[in-house]
């Protein structure tokens, strides 16, 4: 007796302990989605990705740094959720269904994590977040509990019916049909949607047949079902005559194994058409190495569960995946259901706690940490899911949102076929209504069009006779939109009754496509490249190498490039000669512009400073240091700048002679006029006596020979280097990319810097005489401003040979116009300018009596 009083008192002890904890765990919020009806339909979805995964999963040379922790939201996945909601709202709706009875739901974000998966399955049997196992903490929801879907991949559905198949709980999954799912799940495999995979792997087939692709890549995840689509399509093409180029599997994000990037790229870059079979998840490693790492090219034939447009969200995205051709199964649109959608808002679902997460992506609203903080008026609440673009949100019914959608009406049809034989049998008492228990919805869920996969024999239950696929094709739009376009269909009956059809004037190839592209062992060689074979392969396997500069290949697959003409140049492409481009300064071009519009100026400003003196010929300012040595070095200024113009034009013979005559016979007349005006200076003050006429007039004279001497100097060096190697109209063919430079070629390069030497010589021997001469008197004294204008004058010719020497074509005929216009002006403003300020603004000042204190 004893002994059972203990014993009762241990088992209350227990019952006690396990209500505190309940009570306990009640505090905390009930996480998930939570809708009350008189059945609840449990659902495991999945919005995100997160979780930390290896940082340097991609090893390789170059690394590029991702990110330690992973977050990447599937907005477009929301729409499983509101196609759960509209089936159930839908069905409450109509009181024949479930006999004027509710339909509640409780949904749980279980992201891509096989943990969070079997943890939220055992929230959903207990009721509360931490699960207790084996007790039911909330029996008023966990009592309702009919059926579950869950389960996005083959992953997580085995992992959540691991937990409900021990307690008999019917699981829908609405992942990608997986025939091996029924020999990884020991007790009770999920319901699954059956897809007749045969008819998948004709229509692939037919693809690439159809544009005769013959050396395709294969991509699949690293699980069960990518080893059993690599074994049935590898069967396949090789019965048709394809090749596999390379198969490649690809792991998870989240994996901790390391992946070789550069064995990676060199087998991704063996062909132009790869097929990929997955899911958008289980592929994500794959679209994060080719956004982050390297531009493919590649055409990818897909399948709707790979939502290529969810990576639209990136930049350059498009260049990646671009034109890819998917195989969607044929599906009725939900009637109302795209209504549906437009009419969502964050409002009208307020104990959704996923909306608001969801909306602040799709309307990229500012994210506030504080959660409770968030004001809906600042994240667009009046917002409409049709504004939506491609990659965050679709209106057209996902794969995965009718699955969801068909199987609420698979478990209402269940409990309505329940349902009805209570009604029968007289026990459908409304006033003490219990949910039926899950396990009694089997019967019903096997009659209708769910498949499971069998332990012992592998199969599906539910045979499909026609299976019909709708090819999509990936492109933008003409409006800049990304959208997937019907281009052709594919319908199976049997091995021998297949019917495909596809419109090519409806696919684009993406933003490096410009026709359909090649799938061979090598690609033929395009115009612009030549053949070399490969060591160690068959002759159709062989490298494509661009021509050398200045050849061409105008044919697909030569052997060898030809040499264009010397007067033609080769095309970016190198497959073609195009006749180069006459290049010189021209009157047209905007420096060329520039500089006439310069000398013009600088001559007419010459001309007035020349006016002026003429005017003002009889003031002392004027007849100081011969007037007429004035009047000669403004008319040779002026023909300095005048002769500027000569350079600019295409050059002929005449202009080639007459520029670099001129421009040498001008200047020496000017310098040797500024060496006579400087000679002048240092006599008048050193050895003429005041009042002396005989004197002045031998100054003068003598003045005037050294101007004579020096001009007929330099005439007698232009004369010696037109009689022996003159200046002529040249073409340089080979210094610019596709450009004939037409040029005067300076003919003797001595004598051209004979000229130049000479102009140095008097130059120098100008700046010396001032340079002496600075300290005499400084009324009507012009040392002083020769000795600095010679100075600048000097160093822009100096400054011109090394940068004469280093220019080409314009830059090379601009530099000596800019030295020419440079120097002249540097002596036109230093020596008149001063003069010009006396005579116009101190006239008082310029006096004989002033200029001999």
């Amino acid at each position: 007796m004893k002994l059972l009083i203990a014993f009762s008192l241990w088992i209350v002890l227990i019952v006690l302990q396990e209500q505190i904890s309940c009570y306990l765990l009640s505090i905390s919020a009930s996480p998930g989605y939570y809708q009350d009806g008189d059945f609840v339909i449990g659902g495991l979805l999945s919005l995100k990705v997160s979780g930390r995964h290896n940082k340097n999963k991609f090893t390789s040379g170059n690394e590029y740094n991702l990110p330690e922790y992973v977050y990447i939201d599937f907005t477009k996945h929301y729409q499983h959720i509101l196609a759960m909601v509209f089936a159930i709202e839908k069905i409450n709706k109509d009181p024949n269904i479930l006999f004027n009875m509710s339909l509640g739901f409780h949904v749980f974000n279980v992201d891509f994590t096989e943990m969070k998966a079997m943890k939220s399955s055992m929230v959903l049997l207990s009721g509360e977040s931490p699960p207790v196992p084996n007790y039911s903490c909330r029996p008023e929801k966990t009592d309702k509990l009919v059926a579950v879907i869950g389960g996005i991949s083959t992953g997580i559905s085995t992992q959540i019916s691991r937990v409900l198949s021990l307690y008999n709980v019917p699981q829908i999954s609405y992942a990608p049909f997986d025939q091996s799912l029924g020999t990884i799940v020991q007790l009770q495999s999920p319901y699954q949607f059956p897809v007749h995979t045969a008819a998948l792997y004709q229509g692939i087939i037919q693809l690439l047949l159809y544009f005769t692709w013959v050396w395709v890549g294969l991509v699949v995840p690293d699980d069960i079902r990518g080893e059993l689509f690599l074994r049935d399509i590898t069967e396949e093409m090789m019965n048709h005559g394809l090749c596999v180029a390379f198969a490649e599997k690809i792991q998870g994000i989240l994996a901790e194994d390391k992946v070789n990037t550069k064995l990676f790229n060199e087998k991704f870059t063996l062909t132009r058409v790869i097929i990929a079979f997955g899911d958008t998840y289980s592929l994500l490693a794959l679209a994060v190495h080719t956004t982050f790492y390297t531009t493919f090219r590649n055409v990818w034939i897909t399948t709707s569960d790979w939502d290529i447009t969810f990576y639209f969200q990136q930049p350059k995205s498009y260049e990646y995946f671009g034109g890819g051709l998917s195989f969607t199964d044929r599906m009725d649109q939900i009637l109302g259901f795209k209504d549906f959608l437009r009419n969502v808002q964050p409002r009208k679902y307020p104990q959704d706690i996923f909306i608001q997460d969801v909306w602040m992506v799709l309307f990229e609203c500012p994210y506030l940490i504080d959660h409770e903080a968030r004001q809906l008026s600042q994240c667009e609440p009046n917002g409409s899911l049709s504004t939506r673009p491609l990659h965050v949100w679709d209106m057209n019914t996902s794969p995965c949102s009718s699955k969801v959608h068909a199987a609420v009406y698979a478990i209402a049809q269940a409990l309505h076929e329940e349902l009805s034989l209570r009604v029968e049998g007289g026990s459908l008492d409304k006033s003490v209504l219990r949910a039926p228990l899950p396990w009694k919805l089997h019967p019903f869920l096997q009659k209708g069009q769910l498949g499971r996969s069998s332990n012992k024999e592998n199969i599906v239950n539910k045979e499909i006779l026609a299976t019909e696929f709708d090819i999509f094709n990936y492109q933008s739009l003409q409006s800049g939109t990304k959208a997937q376009v019907k281009v052709g269909e594919f319908v199976f009956e049997s091995h021998r009754v297949q019917h495909f059809s596809i419109n090519e004037k409806l696919i684009t190839w993406g933003k490096y496509g410009k026709g359909i592209p090649l799938s061979v062992c090598s690609q033929s060689c395009p115009l612009g490249f030549r053949k070399t074979p490969v060591e160690g392969k068959s002759f159709c396997c062989f490298d494509c190498l661009p021509c050398p500069e200045g050849e061409v290949a105008n044919d697909t697959d030569m052997d060898q490039c030809i040499k264009c003409p010397e007067d033609q140049y080769p095309n970016k492409q190198k497959n073609n000669c195009l006749p180069k481009i006459k290049i010189f300064l021209s009157h047209e071009d905007t420096l060329g512009a520039v500089l006439v519009s310069l000398a013009i100026s600088l001559s007419a400003f010459s001309a007035m400073i020349l006016g002026l003196f003429i005017h003002y010929r009889d003031t002392p300012i004027v007849r100081a240091n011969n007037r007429n040595l004035s009047y000669v070095l403004l008319v040779s200024l002026m023909l300095c700048f005048f002769c500027s113009l000569i350079f600019i034009g295409q050059p002929s013979t005449v202009t080639c002679v007459l520029r670099q005559m001129i421009f040498g016979v001008v200047f020496s007349v000017a310098v040797s006029a500024i060496l006579a005006k400087t000679f002048i200076v240092v006599v008048a003050f050193t050895a003429i006596k005041p009042g002396s006429t005989l004197q002045m007039w031998m100054v003068t004279r003598l003045s005037n020979a050294i101007v004579c001497c020096g001009s007929i100097i330099q005439v007698c060096i232009c004369a010696v280097w037109l009689g022996t190697y003159p200046p002529f109209p040249d073409a340089d063919m080979h210094s610019e990319f596709g450009q004939i430079i037409l040029w005067c070629n300076e003919g003797s390069t001595l004598a051209f810097y004979c000229v130049l030497g000479y102009l140095g010589f008097l130059s120098s021997l100008s700046l010396l005489i001032a340079f002496l001469a600075r300290r005499l008197p400084e009324s009507f004294n012009e040392a002083k401003t020769i000795t600095f204008s010679m100075l600048v004058f000097c160093t822009v010719w100096i400054t011109f040979v090394p940068t004469y020497l280093s220019s080409k074509g314009k830059t090379m005929v601009a530099v000596e116009i800019l030295s020419i216009l440079a120097s002249s002006s540097i002596l036109l403003l230093c020596i008149f300018l001063p003069k010009c300020y006396v005579i116009l603004l101190r006239s008082g000042g310029h006096s004989r009596k002033k200029f001999f204190k």
